[in-house]
């Protein structure tokens, strides 16, 4: 995968993110609702395309503000021949009413908890009925206040795995906004 200064964890994989992925291998670890899936805060790509590599089937949305990043996922998914189902996007290039399967995300916490609120209650309000969200975040960085959050928005959050601070989120369920 292709990086670059000015995006997210530039020069290797995150560690949360390679939690992430980690997790989400193996049976039982892909979505099971038809559908597209989405990265939000896709950065470079590295879920996206490993999303879209696993999940021959989907459309992958790599949803992110920031151009150069946009260009480098766009690259990486030619790269690894799956640019015709990975669809990299700016906020709101998702077409309006579109639904997804799944979200995979290391999601963009820096933001701030009102933007953060805000990105992940649009997107799980585009889940499809039995979708499911797996998110990765650091302990330090909120992820416990995240699934109180969530789960006062009527979600089922689960805790999958734990390492060095980070730790996987499952969502599922319908979200209520505020």
């Amino acid at each position: 995968m292709v990086t670059d200064s000015g995006v997210f964890s530039p020069g290797r994989i995150d560690p949360g993110t390679q939690l992430l992925l980690d997790r989400l291998e193996g049976p039982g670890a892909r979505p099971v609702t038809p559908g597209d899936i989405v990265d939000v805060g896709a950065g470079y790509g590295p879920i996206a395309v490993v999303a879209a590599l696993r999940n021959p089937d989907r459309v992958v949305w790599a949803v992110e503000p920031n151009e150069r990043a946009r260009a480098l996922c766009t690259a990486n998914a030619e790269s690894a021949g799956v640019a015709s189902r990975v669809r990299v996007v700016a906020p709101g290039g998702v077409p309006d009413g579109a639904t997804v399967a799944a979200i995979i995300s290391n999601p963009p916490i820096r933001v701030g908890k009102p933007a953060l609120h805000d990105i992940l209650g649009y997107w799980l309000r585009r889940l499809e009925p039995g979708g499911a969200a797996w998110l990765v975040v650091q302990k330090h960085l909120g992820s416990d206040s995240l699934a109180g959050w969530l789960r006062r928005r009527g979600c089922t959050v689960r805790r999958l795995c734990s390492r060095r601070g980070y730790r996987v989120l499952e969502v599922t369920g319908d979200f209520t906004p505020e």
